[in-house]
C-alpha cells in the first residue's frame, strides 16, 4: 500500500464556512468516525488525554443559537456585530459540532511520573489534541461534510459545561462546526516549499 491514498485525503480537507443543517450519512456513521479517532489517534506517553463532546441536530442549534450568539453579542463592538452575526448563524445552519477537550488530570499525572518532562506535558497535550481534531475534520470531508474549526473559547466555556454536563476542569480547545457544503471554498494558495522544507543526508 502507499500513501497516496492517505495524502488524496489530506488534499481534500478544506475550510467550509457556508454549511447547511443536512448530513450525507447517518449519525450512526458520525459515532463510529468518532470512536475510530479517539481510539487510534496518538497522544504524549500514551496520556489518552483528549476528550470530545459531540453536538448533532438541535443540540448543535442551541450551542449556537442559545450560547454562542448571545454571549459574543454581549463583548462584540455594535459596529462589528452584524458581520459577527452572519458568521456565527453560518455556523449554526451547519448539522453538528464537535467540542475538543483536554483532561487536565491526566496530564498532571504524567507530570509527576516524568518529573524531567514536566513543563512540556501541558504542550503535548496540545498536540495531542490538534492531531484529533485534523484527523476527525479530514475524516468528516471524505463523508461528504464540510468543516471548519472554531476557537470561541474560553468565553463560552462555562455556560457549555452547566448545559450539557461537562466536567468543569476539562479545558476546551476548539469547536469543529461540519454540515453539508453549501458553496465552494476559497482557493489554496501555498508559500515556497524551499522556505519550508529542508533535507539532509538524501540519497538518489
Amino acid at each position: 500500500m502507499s500513501s497516496d491514498s492517505f495524502f488524496d485525503a489530506v488534499k481534500s480537507r478544506r475550510t467550509y464556512y457556508q454549511l447547511s443543517g443536512e448530513s450525507p450519512i447517518s449519525d450512526k456513521r458520525i459515532h463510529e468516525i468518532v470512536d475510530a479517532a479517539v481510539t487510534h489517534v496518538p497522544s504524549s506517553f500514551n496520556s489518552q488525554s483528549t476528550r470530545v463532546v459531540v453536538l448533532l441536530n438541535e443540540e448543535h442549534k442551541k450551542l449556537w443559537g442559545d450560547i454562542v450568539i448571545p454571549i459574543i453579542k454581549s463583548v462584540a463592538p455594535p459596529e462589528a456585530w452584524p458581520t459577527s452575526e452572519q458568521k456565527l448563524n453560518g455556523f449554526k445552519a451547519g448539522y453538528g459540532t464537535i467540542l475538543f477537550y483536554e483532561e487536565p488530570k491526566d496530564v498532571a499525572k504524567l507530570q509527576e511520573q516524568y518529573p524531567l518532562y514536566a513543563d512540556k506535558f501541558p504542550q503535548w497535550s496540545e498536540h495531542t489534541n490538534a492531531m484529533h481534531q485534523y484527523v476527525l475534520w479530514t475524516a468528516l470531508e471524505k463523508e461528504g461534510f464540510g468543516a471548519n474549526l472554531q476557537h470561541y473559547n474560553p468565553l463560552i466555556d462555562e455556560k457549555i459545561a452547566s448545559t450539557w454536563n461537562v466536567p468543569q476542569n476539562w479545558s476546551l480547545k476548539a469547536q469543529l462546526v461540519f454540515g453539508k457544503p453549501a458553496a465552494d471554498t476559497y482557493p489554496k494558495t501555498f508559500k515556497p516549499l524551499e522556505e519550508r522544507v529542508f533535507i539532509h543526508g538524501a540519497k538518489e
